[in-house]
């Protein structure tokens, strides 16, 4: 691994919004940076006062980006128990009260020198590139990695003329991360089939989760009495037609963290749930050395190789698995099995997942081939996909660029470049205009 290669990190969330994408990437960019993987920045996206009393729990607002910064490292810290040793940089982003998600404004890519410009990971590929505008990815970084977090195909089948918005979706999804990214990760295969991807979980929890599951075992050794409790569920409420005052109510007082005490004398979590893609609490709850039962479903192929894991088929199936459960004790859990669910494992898994290793030559991708003649026509091959993946770049950036156009396909109206209070809150400033007259900014 080149210890001086460039990772700039892009994603879709910040704390202290507790969804996925707020902090699993947080914790990637940690350890990536303390195994030594290079130097790396994490993009994040900035939201004006108004849009953070919307999306940010408990009233916590931040006046500057230095505010949230200070924030999320103070929480990052008391998480992984050591100070990190990364950047971490804003973007101009917009609220989606209707996608219920952050939107970018502006080119990303700019934000970043072209001579910082080595490796992207775009946590969310087909979030971030949906509306992009300005240079292609691929053209500006020597290596472009999607990892997708979400099944947006299962969420919007449920709106109102669903399975026809799920179509066409399932072909933009496609387009944008084959015209962006060089390699896609898929944390497990309940996500869409797209282009250049490989199924693999790069995500791990938390060492406090582990420490609560070693402390267990040692009271098992011991003799002890590990669990007292029974089964308990734990998840997140988004929105559900009925559950006003409850959504009220949780977002009036801050919800219970999963390595809350209240949780360790639980012995079975229960997480029936079908549409996630890989859950994390599943995996808090296996560190912790519980014995979980969970649905036998695709977004939990990762977990079926831990003896606590316990998976049932329909709703007959699912009252022995919990009567076997409630009547037995969890097995101790391995050092190997208890490695792989830690953030150390889960970023060699993204390391070769994203064939980080792989050496570059005149800002390309290069690898070795069997034959001179095979590496002729790879090659060939490589020029006519490159010219079509510039094709349709070019044909994305020209309609990503008419206003009218965004606004039919979803995009928030005026988010094509950043207005003057983003650029004073960010420390923007313009850079020229473009051909159409639009001011131009960077950093």
């Amino acid at each position: 691994m080149d210890t001086n290669q460039q990772i700039s990190i892009f994603t879709t969330a910040s704390l202290p919004w507790m969804t996925g994408t707020a902090v699993n990437p947080l914790f990637r960019a940690a350890y990536l940076a303390k195994a030594g993987h290079g130097r790396v920045t994490l993009f994040i996206p900035w939201l004006s006062l108004k849009e953070q009393e919307l999306v940010y729990p408990s009233g916590i607002t931040f006046s500057t980006p230095l505010e949230q910064e200070a924030y999320i490292r103070q929480w990052l810290e008391e998480k992984t128990g050591f100070s990190s040793d990364f950047n971490i940089r804003f973007y101009p982003g917009r609220f989606s009260t209707d996608k219920r998600s952050i939107l970018a404004v502006g080119d990303n890519t700019e934000l970043v020198p072209d001579e910082e410009a080595d490796i992207a990971v775009l946590e969310e590929p087909e979030h971030l590139t949906w509306y992009h505008h300005g240079r292609s990815w691929k053209t500006k970084f020597r290596r472009v990695i999607g990892v997708v977090h979400t099944n947006y195909i299962e969420y919007v089948k449920r709106e109102k003329n669903g399975r026809v918005q799920a179509f066409f979706l399932n072909y933009v999804n496609n387009w944008v991360t084959q015209i962006y990214c060089h390699k896609v990760i898929r944390l497990s295969a309940a996500t869409q089939d797209l282009p250049r991807s490989v199924i693999c979980n790069v995500h791990g929890v938390g060492p406090k989760f582990l420490e609560v599951g070693l402390k267990k075992q040692e009271q098992q050794k011991l003799g002890g009495r590990t669990f007292s409790k029974g089964a308990y569920y734990i998840g997140k409420m988004v929105w559900s037609k009925g559950y006003k005052e409850l959504l009220q109510l949780l977002s009036e007082h801050q919800r219970r963290d999963h390595a809350d005490p209240l949780f360790h004398e639980y012995k079975v979590f229960i997480n029936p749930s079908t549409t996630d893609v890989v859950c994390t609490t599943t995996a808090e709850a296996l560190a912790m050395g519980k014995i979980v039962i969970c649905a036998d479903h695709v977004s939990n192929d990762f977990f079926r190789e831990f003896p606590n894991c316990r998976t049932y088929k329909g709703s007959n199936g699912f009252p022995p698995i919990v009567r076997a459960a409630m009547e037995s004790e969890p097995l101790p859990l391995s050092d190997e099995l208890r490695h792989r669910l830690s953030w150390e494992a889960a970023t060699e898994r993204f390391v070769k997942a994203a064939e980080l290793n792989e050496q570059s030559l005149g800002g390309k991708v290069v690898s070795s081939y069997p034959s001179k003649g095979f590496m002729s026509i790879s090659f060939e091959m490589s020029d006519i996909r490159r010219f079509v993946d510039d094709a349709s770049a070019f044909m994305h950036n020209a309609a990503s660029g008419i206003e009218p156009a965004r606004r039919a396909f979803g995009a928030i109206p005026k988010t094509l470049y950043p207005d003057e209070q983003q650029c004073r809150e960010l420390g923007l400033k313009p850079n020229g205009t473009n051909k159409s007259g639009k001011q131009w900014f960077k950093r």
